[in-house]
């Protein structure tokens, strides 16, 4: 112990002897006494070889020690921080600042919101739900039960360790746990992300975002259903804006359509967004089927409803001048600077 107190007091007569003048000398301080290898940190170590009744007074020694090596390295810091200092430092406060960055939304969630706003103002409501879910409200109680061949029109992501579970396809399972736990009137719409095991392309991913709305009520029409979707599109991209309606098929509606609106580049005209056509495809509806009623407990003699739904990402595109799906997710600070302000 008399060895390594001799050492305390020599290297204090070192600290005490030392000239700290510039940055450079107080960091080479800072790592011999005080670094994670440093002296102080060494000496500590030497505790475990130290008499247990010898313990306290060496250790009172060793913190006295540090504290005095703490104390000088604090005041040379000041010190050579003053020193250094010139007149050039010092800030001019008449100057304007820097500008502050800015953050801004994503396309798609500047999309959604004016897509919700939009049919906000038609009286409906916005509904949210699991983004995994089981077959039941997936596929079955919209009208889909086991081996039907729909099911081939979208490829899904069954969870390895439980197929009876999945990536959401589309939004409708909300729509069938609106239907389950509220009685009609039902007016709701369910925005939010899907996916399907898809290639990745320019046009397509296995993700993606959709916006799918209901109303179920007594004596709801057809007619309800177009003049709703009208509304929609002059309020999205225009009163100029032409829209068509294709007879298609989905099990979950009958009769079901595809709606077409103009092509918005081309004005109609044929491009090559278009594939010369002068039509662009949005959205598919129709009447909800009957059967998807009873699954969900409403009297499908009583009720009726009308049901759409449409991607995110190609209205955004339209809108925007996007030609690639995969720049929304490749999170390039670049391309969504470009949206700082849009709305």
């Amino acid at each position: 112990m008399e060895q390594v107190l001799q050492q305390l007091a020599d290297l204090r007569k070192e600290i005490e002897s030392l000239q700290i003048s510039n940055a450079k000398a107080l960091e080479e301080y800072r790592i011999k006494f005080l670094g994670t290898k440093g002296l102080v940190k060494a000496l500590m170590g030497e505790m475990k070889n130290v008499a247990n009744e010898q313990k306290k007074a060496f250790g009172q020694s060793l913190n006295e020690f540090k504290q005095f090596a703490e104390a000088k390295y604090e005041e040379w810091k000041n010190g050579v921080g003053e020193s250094n200092g010139t007149a050039g430092d010092i800030p001019d406060v008449t100057l304007p600042g820097d500008a502050i960055a800015v953050g801004s939304r994503h396309p798609i969630s500047l999309m959604r919101n004016r897509m919700v706003q939009i049919f906000q103002r038609l009286g409906f409501a916005v509904a949210d739900g699991p983004e995994i879910d089981d077959d039941w409200h997936n596929f079955t109680a919209l009208n889909l039960p086991e081996n039907h061949p729909a099911r081939d029109m979208q490829d899904t992501f069954y969870i390895s360790t439980n197929p009876a579970w999945l990536l959401r396809t589309h939004t409708s399972n909300l729509q069938i746990r609106a239907m389950e736990h509220s009685k009609p009137p039902i007016r709701i719409v369910t925005p939010g992300r899907v996916y399907r095991n898809e290639t990745i392309s320019a046009r397509s991913h296995c993700f993606f975002h959709q916006i799918e709305g209901l109303y179920v009520d007594e004596n709801v029409s057809f007619a309800d259903l177009k003049q709703t979707l009208y509304f929609f599109v002059q309020e999205m991209f225009g009163k100029e804006v032409k829209v068509r309606f294709r007879p298609s098929y989905f099990p979950f509606t009958e009769p079901s359509a595809e709606m077409d609106i103009s092509c918005l580049l081309c004005k109609g005209e044929g491009c090559s967004v278009c594939k010369k056509t002068g039509w662009l495809e949005i959205l598919g509806c129709g009447m909800v089927h009957p059967k998807v009623l009873d699954n969900c407990g409403i009297d499908s003699n009583k009720y009726t409803g009308f049901a759409f739904g449409m991607g995110i990402e190609r209205p955004a595109m339209l809108k925007y001048g996007i030609k690639d799906i995969r720049l929304f997710s490749e999170n390039d600070v670049r391309f969504l600077k470009q949206f700082t302000g849009a709305v």
